[in-house]
Parts: C-alpha cells; structure tokens; sequence
C-alpha cells in the first residue's frame, strides 16, 4: 500500500465525509489549547517577527481545518493589545495533506474563515492573513530552510509512512492488538522511529532557530503496551471484515493481508526518539484523557455530551445537540471517512462500503457500547535548538 497516495479522509460535506464526522478530533484540539497558546506566545515575545509563518500538518477539510489557526492568530492579536501595539503581525499559513487531500473544499472556505476572524476581533480588525495549500507527506521536505516559526499537527503523526514489512503473521488483526505477535510490535515501532526521526530532522530544516513545535497525538500510557482508544476506533472495522469473509463476501486471504498503517506511541517513546534525533528541546510532554461512555444514549435526548476531561470541555446541557455527543452511533460514522479510501484501494470496488459499515454500527451498539473507552492523547510541545 502506497499510503502518501492512498490515504486521505473523505472528502465533500456529505454524510460520509470527514467535514461531518470529526467530533472526535475537534474536542482534542480544544483541549489542547492552552499549550498552543504559550507557545505561539512565547515565540512571538522572543522572536518578534513580522510576518509569522505557520504550518499545520495534516490538516484534512472541515470545520477543523481553520480552528488551530483562528486561535493562534487571536493569541497573538490579544498579545499584541497587551502591549500596547496597534498593529499585530502578518500571518502566513500553510495548510499541509497528502495530495488526496480535499484542498477545494478547504479554499471555498477561505472567505468565510476570513470573515469570521474578522468578528471575532471586532474593532476594524484586518487579519493580514495569507493561506497556502502545501500538498505532500510530511515525511518529506515541504518548506524551505528556516521559512517556518510555528509547526502545528493534531491527530496525524500517528499514521505512519508504510505498513511495515514483515508483518505477515498479523492474522485476524488489522493493527497492532493484543493478538499480534512481538515481531508483528516490533516491526511497527521500527517504522514508526525511522518515520518520526525523518519528521524531526526535515521539520529542524524548515523552522527558523527558536521555532516551535506543537504535535498531538493518540497514544497509550506507558505502562500499557495497547492502546484502548486504538482498540475502540479499528477493532470494530476488524471484527466487521471477518464476520464478511466468513459470510463469504470477500476472500478471507484478503483480509488477513490489510493492516492499518498507524502506531500509537506511549510518552517515554515520544521522549526517547525526540531526544535521540536531537534538533528539539522539549518544553511540555504530557498526556490528556477525554473519557467516553459510548453506551450513554441519554446524549441525544437530555444533552450530555458523554465526553469527560480536566479541561471542561463538555457542552452545557442545554446547549448540546445530538451532533455534539460521541456516542455510539457517531463513534460509528467517524470511522468511515478514515478507513474508506484504505479499504477500497486494499479490496477494490466489489467491497460493499455500506455492508461494512452497517456492521460495524451493529459491533459498536451491541459490544463495543458496553465499555467504557478513554482515549490517551500524548501532546508534546518543542522548542528548534540554536
């Protein structure tokens, strides 16, 4: 599998699309937010620059897209007012997927995000504000040398660049579950290092001394070698292609040989290969849970969000819709727009997306819903060295 040219979320605004179906990353990076806002802070109080240049990597389309952004350019705004500047900086973004990417959808948003910004200052704000589209794996060059001041990715470093090799034994799994043998481990941790020391060195290249470099991920603790969180999300799309292949629709030869190309890294790892690459000093490196009891249907009806963290991150009562909720319905349709375009290009066309997913809904609302599932987001915050 070719992942910089397979993988991508679905795009459009339909039902089946990413836009529709990201609750789920939308509330991690709200919960992020304090950290982002130090650190664009911080950098702008040292560094100073006219023009800030940032990257968001892994961006997708939707109405997360311009959240990260929209945020840091108030932060500075309101730093700038604080001291007494009438005039805040420019703002160069970039906006960075694979080249599967629904980059339109992203642009014909453009004149609504600047518009908003524009309310949300309020004063005859003039955000001074220039987006780029940046097809390309971040796994890759994407900027010129010292062009950035700010690199931003939640919820997409931990895709890798390739399903490893040598994981032919991974039978009746599509991830690395409690059911993969050690070198079936091993072989993703060793991709996913080479991966991220490759992302380091080329993102050290990009950023100006004394840039930032805030990366959000989902990840496990350390003590436990399996992620649950990683477990909720594919295990029920696991289950689902081998009740099929068992039913006969689609050869069970095929399903054994998919595998998502993802590793979900614990703290120390992120600490040991950040640290052994060695262009950053790391500022924050920490763990945040959001807790979700999928079985609580009450969301729907009475309001409750059915997500807990430390950063209050739940809707008032009365101010929730069904759309706000993770449940299990929703749980369901997040999925889609992230394995989709992996299925089809592994199985092909004859492979009913439908099929597949109405089973997987069946497995979250009468398994997976039982279990009460935390989601362990490890976020940690660099500083480029000089």
């Amino acid at each position: 599998m070719e992942v910089a040219k397979v993988l991508h979320m679905n795009e459009g605004i339909g039902e089946a699309s990413y836009a529709k179906n990201s609750l789920l990353q939308q509330k991690v990076i709200l919960m992020t937010k304090s950290i982002r806002d130090e650190a664009i802070a911080a950098l702008y109080r040292s560094l100073s620059p006219e023009t800030i240049c940032i990257a968001d990597l892994g961006c997708s389309s939707g109405p997360n897209t311009f959240l990260v952004i929209s945020g840091l350019i108030k932060t500075i705004y309101e730093e700038c007012k604080s001291n007494g500047q009438k005039q805040s900086p420019e703002f160069h973004v970039f906006l960075n997927d694979l080249p599967g990417n629904d980059f339109n959808t992203i642009f014909r948003s453009l004149p609504a995000f600047y518009e908003d910004l524009r309310k949300q200052m309020g004063d005859g704000f003039d955000p001074n504000c220039f987006v780029t589209g940046v097809a390309g794996s971040f796994y890759t060059r994407l900027f010129p040398s010292q062009s950035l001041h700010f690199v931003h990715s939640s919820y997409s470093i931990h895709w890798i660049s390739q399903v490893p090799d040598g994981i032919e034994d991974n039978k009746g799994s599509i991830y690395v579950s409690r059911t993969s043998p050690t070198t079936v481990v091993k072989a993703y941790y060793e991709q996913y290092e080479r991966d991220f020391v490759t992302f380091l060195k080329y993102r050290s290249k990009e950023l100006v001394k004394g840039g930032r470099m805030i990366l959000t991920m989902l990840g496990r603790n350390n003590e436990d070698l399996y992620s649950k969180g990683c477990h909720y999300v594919w295990e029920p799309l696991a289950m689902a292609l081998k009740e099929l292949a068992a039913m006969g629709l689609i050869e069970e030869e095929k399903v054994n040989s998919f595998n998502i190309p993802i590793y979900h890294l614990s703290p120390a790892e992120v600490k040991y290969i950040v640290e052994k690459e060695g262009s950053f000093t790391i500022d924050v490196l920490e763990t945040s849970e959001l807790h979700i009891d999928v079985s609580d249907e009450t969301c729907s009806n009475t309001g409750r969000s059915g997500v807990q963290s430390d950063s209050h991150l739940c809707k008032d009562r009365e101010k929730a819709t069904p759309r706000d909720c993770i449940n299990s319905d929703n749980m369901a349709n997040s999925l889609r727009p992230l394995a989709e375009p992996l299925l089809v290009s592994h199985f092909g066309t004859e492979l009913n997306m439908d099929q597949v997913f109405n089973k997987c809904r069946e497995i979250f609302v009468n398994c997976m819903a039982k279990e009460k599932t935390t989601f362990t987001n490890v976020i940690i915050s660099m500083t480029k060295r000089n």
